[in-house]
């Protein structure tokens, strides 16, 4: 096996020779050198840096923490062990974006001790990927019965300035913000994940894996280019509470040549721990309509009124769609007492999570459902009351379970949990896992709204099907909307951290039955581009279903998967545009979707992706000739093609527009 690792221990006298300076270096590359880590103690500060090939990606950047009363541990260390590993395996998804991963890294293992009189130990964990690396920090039980972390000091000092897209860190309304480009020297605190087209040519995203009982990290630029973690605090100010000892989350930064691949890189994914429901049989990627847009564009309330969307009448009408247009699951928000036409504000509401609606019967809305083959998905609104949620949680799941419900999508709506806490601080990350620890027991699946960011739980609890954590479809409803660049965007962003509920699919682009004046700002065509597009393994149908009964656009929807095989970006630029294929799980098919900004684009699609000894019936679904997003958007053109893999398909994408194709295998 090649060496992976060199370690020089140098002494090296200053030219005065009055002082000496001890270094200790020590590198470790990815399985095909393509990324490098080096770590470096010099006169005990330990520090590291990250290369591409030959292209500097961080300078030298800081490692370590300060602790309560000012406590710092980040100098005065010796390395007291060394270790490296090397992995590379092939796990299966239990649902994915693709079935089987490679995760296959060179890990270095450094221990450092200080010298001064407390002697504390700290492992840092170094991981190279040939498409990223990671790092943290393991700190073991060392007499204390607690121990608070105030900072973390790990710094990211970019070699290079570049564009960046991002949200702002510690706003009122979450993750749910347009996001802003520009250069990475302008930042001032933002989210993870923080995407960047840096000068040299690389794309870069920078996240982090596998959170739990941390707080979630933000970055704030501390001078030029340099980013530094910076934790989200407790209401008292506190960063994380430990009980002595504590592992952090992994810090990566994916790296990638064009922007399509850090789309297909799983890095995030293959830092989480293995599956831990041994039983999968009950978590089933599903498509479903939903008694939901209607509250949106006004057309309903979610609240008890002559107009209350939840109400039994109501569910069978739309259990009698999902049967007719053979969708098998259907969610109902507003079942339960507790709404108000107030309920989105925070101010602590008293749901219950098994009182019905007096219009709303859930023992006979499940019965009928289960008669005709659909399944009911529930729905928990905290309203960030999560001292109210708790207190009823093993109740209301309870409930569900008896009564044959095993999907649940669970909202925090409100700018603080308990009108106190971050959502992404510690206890929202340790209230969000326990809550899908919980659900597990329940055999529940969880769409979380309202969410802590996703950090590749999925892997290790698969029963996480999806999450919010960005402007959805909804904003397009009663807001000036989202801009068509938008869904161009979120691939790039949100999308590299995990499966997001965008709530896709309106063919109504006009919500001819909403507010005056809004629209979703897409063509048609470009909705049902979403589904290849923006992956989730739990799509939501998101339209009145009136406006999908005999639509032929509706076909496409009805036919595209929700789980797949493989998964192919052919062309991207951050913004701009995307073309995305998709192998289906459980077929020999493939399907496109292809999107674009506010600038129409034609495409020369190369279909060397399909099987070469097949030939495949090619059913476009194409924005008509002379439509953009605000004008005649709702018209599809569709049509058939013969193809091969050896042909090229010229597709055109109007204005804010995109399109979408099933290849069906002859």
């Amino acid at each position: 096996m090649r060496k992976h690792l060199t370690l020089i221990l140098l002494i090296i006298f200053s030219a005065s020779c009055s002082k000496q300076e001890e270094k200790v270096l020590l590198e470790v590359v990815s399985p095909t050198a393509k990324n490098k880590i080096t770590f470096e103690l010099i006169n005990g500060i330990p520090t590291y840096s990250v290369s591409h090939g030959d292209q500097s990606v961080l300078n030298s950047s800081n490692l370590g923490f300060v602790f309560k009363s000012n406590d710092s541990l980040s100098k005065n260390f010796e390395v007291l062990a060394i270790d490296e590993t090397a992995i590379d395996e092939t796990w299966k998804q239990v649902w994915g974006e693709k079935e089987f991963i490679q995760n296959n890294y060179n890990q270095l293992s450094v221990t450092l001790q200080e010298k001064s009189e407390k002697k504390r130990k700290i492992e840092i964990q170094f991981r190279a990927f040939d498409d990223g690396i990671a790092l943290r920090y393991v700190y073991p039980q060392q007499g204390n019965d607690s121990l608070v972390i105030m900072d973390e000091l790990t710094s990211f000092n970019l070699s290079d300035d570049g564009d960046a897209w991002w949200i702002g860190a510690y706003q009122d309304n979450r993750y749910e913000y347009l996001t802003t480009k520009s250069p990475v020297s302008t930042l001032d605190t933002v989210h993870t994940p923080l995407t960047i087209k840096s000068n040299n040519g690389l794309s870069l995203s920078f996240h982090e894996a596998n959170l739990k009982d941390f707080a979630s990290m933000t970055l704030a630029r501390t001078e030029g280019t340099a980013l530094k973690a910076d934790l989200v605090p407790w209401a008292d100010g506190d960063r994380v509470k430990t009980n002595g000892s504590f592992t952090t989350p992994w810090r990566t930064l994916q790296i990638a040549e064009t922007p399509g691949e850090l789309i297909t890189s799983y890095l995030i994914l293959n830092l989480n721990d293995p599956n831990k429901i041994e039983d999968t049989s009950w978590i089933k990627p599903s498509k479903y309509l939903g008694i939901w847009w209607g509250m949106h564009i006004g057309k309903y309330t979610f609240w008890e009124s002559p107009t209350q969307g939840a109400t039994t009448k109501n569910a069978f009408e739309y259990i009698d769609y999902c049967k007719k247009f053979g969708i098998d699951h259907l969610l109902i928000e507003g079942w339960n007492k507790g709404w108000t036409p107030a309920w989105y504000e925070n101010a602590m509401h008293m749901f219950s999570f098994t009182a019905a609606a007096d219009n709303f019967d859930l023992v006979k809305v499940t019965d009928y459902a289960k008669k005709n083959g659909v399944s009911i998905i529930g729905y928990h609104e905290t309203g960030s009351n999560i001292i109210n949620y708790l207190d009823q949680i093993d109740a209301g799941m309870a409930l569900y379970k008896e009564v044959g419900i095993h999907d649940v999508k669970i909202g925090q709506v409100g700018s603080r949990l308990n009108m106190k806490e971050w959502h992404h601080g510690q206890f929202g990350v340790n209230y969000y896992r326990f809550v899908l620890e919980k659900a597990a027991e329940y055999q529940l699946t969880v769409n979380f709204h309202e969410p802590i960011k996703d950090t590749g739980e999925r892997r290790t609890y698969p029963n996480m099907m999806a999450r919010e954590g960005a402007r959805g479809q909804e904003y397009n409803a009663w807001s000036e909307g989202n801009p068509p660049s938008h869904t161009a965007t979120l691939p790039f962003t949100r999308m590299l951290a995990g499966p997001m509920d965008f709530t896709p699919g309106v063919l109504d682009v006009e919500i001819k039955q909403g507010f005056e004046g809004r629209d979703v700002h897409t063509t048609a065509a470009k909705q049902l581009a979403l589904y290849v597009v923006l992956y989730a393994p739990i799509q939501m149908l998101a339209d009145l279903p009136e406006n999908y009964d005999g639509n032929p656009a509706f076909k496409f929807l009805q036919d595209v998967p929700v789980d797949w095989e493989d998964t192919k970006v052919l062309n991207a630029e951050i913004g701009e545009y995307i073309t995305t294929v998709r192998k289906d799980k459980y077929s020999d098919d493939w399907f496109l979707g292809s999107l674009t900004n506010e600038e129409s684009r034609s495409f020369d699609i190369d279909l060397s992706f399909l099987d070469p000894n097949a030939t495949y019936e090619a059913q476009i679904y194409a924005d008509a000739a002379g439509i953009t997003w605000n004008k005649n958007a709702t018209e599809v053109v569709i049509s058939t093609k013969e193809v091969t893999s050896i042909d090229t398909l010229q597709i055109n994408l109007a204005e804010g527009g995109g399109t979408a194709i099933h290849f069906l295998k002859k």
